[in-house]
């Protein structure tokens, strides 16, 4: 199942270390398999307030968006962007082509009480 690495970064403060993250970054995808699918691309915000930008890359499997975040060459270039912005990181499964809103309520739904 496809993992998303996402990021809402509300506030950046362009300069020689977010050029040179923004240079590194590409590699330190590619061994996981991670591509970009949303980079800072304009938005209308239909509902609500959405300062700053969304990144969104796509990685195979969880385990390849995790490998990908915890590795030395992610890590080395990680305080480049974490001194110089703020934003909210996460890593999110996403759904089959089968998924229906609806499934959702199957996944929250607390387990049937025990018969006697």
């Amino acid at each position: 199942m496809t993992t998303y690495a996402v990021a809402h970064m509300r506030e950046v403060t362009i300069g020689p270390a977010i050029v040179e993250y923004l240079e590194r970054i590409d590699a330190t995808l590619e061994p996981f398999g991670g591509r970009f699918i949303v980079h800072g691309a304009e938005t209308t915000v239909v509902e609500g307030e959405f300062p700053g930008h969304l990144i969104v890359v796509a990685f195979p499997t969880r385990q390849q968006a995790q490998d990908w975040y915890d590795s030395p060459a992610y890590r080395a270039i990680l305080p480049l962007r974490t001194e110089n912005s703020i934003a909210d990181v996460l890593l999110v499964d996403g759904v089959g082509p089968d998924h229906r809103a609806t499934d959702v309520l199957r996944a929250s739904a607390p387990p049937a009480a025990a018969q006697p």
